[in-house]
């Protein structure tokens, strides 16, 4: 009997894949010459800016308080009866304004009672003056004992003092007859009056305000500034009061207020790492008003050029930060950056781009580094370009 022979695994292999080519009708067709470059997909549009220079101050934002330049208790500085209250609560006052009158004829009646003391002192002063005057020519012609003469100096000297004191009564009565009639020691914006017609007051500076004056000419926005920002615009500058400072209230848009640094503490707290710093403000309308929440913004002296992108532009990358530039053959690069302060819409570029350079700020998200992309020129801002030409690639539509 003849021995059969093992078939060979190749040889069964190929008839196999022939009979699955013979089964499906010779469907596997190879297209001989296809182009690959036909099937990679089109530029992607994307808005690109030219990065340029420009000229900015840096900005720092901080939250303050307002305070008033002048801030006065009006305290009555003699007792009485108040007899009169010449304002409106909340009225606005001149300096120098009536406020409040205090009962004035017992004072009015001790300045009579001074001068009436004044007048005997002055009649004493002279008539001792006289007659020292006559002891000193008997004395000199040994008339009199000098005991004699010594006393009649000596009466002469206590008639001056004397008419010295009754002078200092009848100004210090005239102070106590001024001091009942109370007027404004600043211009400014009054409280209410905590006292009325009627009621008794004390004098004394543990005596209850009469009302609270506060000035509105010009107000202080009161801020902390942190370490870093003090050394870098304040510290150690004798101009301190040349750097800029604006102000912006709660619903008010942006900082449309301009001031001027006033005074700088003379010491960093260190439990915050900050330093208080007081900013003086006009206040022509009258809007700002003590204790007031204010957004402060404190700029450097001197302005400097710099590099401002979009915001949009701008990629996260863990804790990197990034843009796309895009070079001349319209292919985008990966470029990462350090950034600066924010200025409006715009963020300043301190390293990793240089002006004339072009960078995606509308598209970030489907582009991606080394692809080609479809550049439509706008304004770093986003606005399109008028000065640009329009872009002229095809997009395919894929629909």
């Amino acid at each position: 009997m003849p021995r059969l022979r093992k078939p060979n695994a190749l040889a069964t292999a190929v008839a196999a894949v022939l009979a699955v080519v013979v089964a499906l009708g010779g469907g596997l067709v190879v297209q001989a010459g296809a182009d690959p470059a036909a099937a990679a997909p089109p530029p992607s549009p994307v808005d690109v800016a030219t990065v340029a220079s420009q000229r900015i101050t840096d900005w720092h934002d901080y939250s303050g308080r307002l305070e008033a330049v002048d801030r006065v208790e009006i305290r009555p500085q003699v007792g009485g009866t108040i007899t009169a209250v010449h304002f409106a609560d909340g009225a606005l006052v001149k300096k120098g304004d009536p406020l409040f009158t205090i009962d004035p004829r017992p004072y009015a009646a001790a300045l009579e009672h001074a001068r009436a003391g004044l007048a005997a002192a002055d009649a004493r002063a002279a008539y001792t003056a006289s007659d020292l005057a006559r002891a000193e020519r008997l004395i000199a012609d040994h008339a009199i004992a000098q005991r004699d003469y010594e006393e009649k100096r000596n009466a002469a000297r206590e008639a001056a003092a004397n008419r010295l004191a009754a002078r200092a009564a009848v100004e210090s009565a005239r102070l106590n007859l001024e001091y009942t009639r109370i007027s404004a020691p600043v211009a400014g914006r009054l409280s209410r009056a905590e006292v009325t017609v009627g009621n008794v007051v004390a004098a004394g500076p543990t005596s209850p305000p009469l009302t609270t004056l506060v000035s509105v000419a010009r107000l202080y926005a009161a801020f902390d500034v942190d370490e870093q920002s003090f050394l870098a615009l304040i510290n150690g500058r004798h101009e301190a009061a040349a750097v800029p400072v604006l102000l912006g209230l709660a619903n008010e848009d942006g900082y449309p207020r301009r001031g001027a640094v006033s005074s700088v503490d003379n010491r960093l707290d260190t439990s915050s790492g900050t330093i208080r710093v007081r900013a003086v403000f006009d206040n022509p309308d009258g809007r700002l008003l003590p204790g007031l929440y204010a957004r402060v913004r404190l700029g450097s002296s001197a302005p400097r050029e710099a590099l401002l992108i979009d915001e949009r532009a701008i990629g996260t990358d863990q804790d990197k930060r990034f843009v796309l530039v895009v070079d001349a053959a319209n292919r985008a690069a990966y470029r990462e950056v350090a950034l600066g302060a924010a200025h409006g819409p715009l963020r300043v570029v301190e390293a990793g781009l240089q002006a004339g350079e072009r960078i995606v700020v509308n598209g970030l998200q489907r582009t991606r580094p080394g692809q080609t992309v479809a550049p439509n020129p706008v304004l770093m801002s986003g606005a399109a370009d008028p000065g640009a030409p329009a872009a002229r690639t095809t997009i395919a539509d894929n629909s």
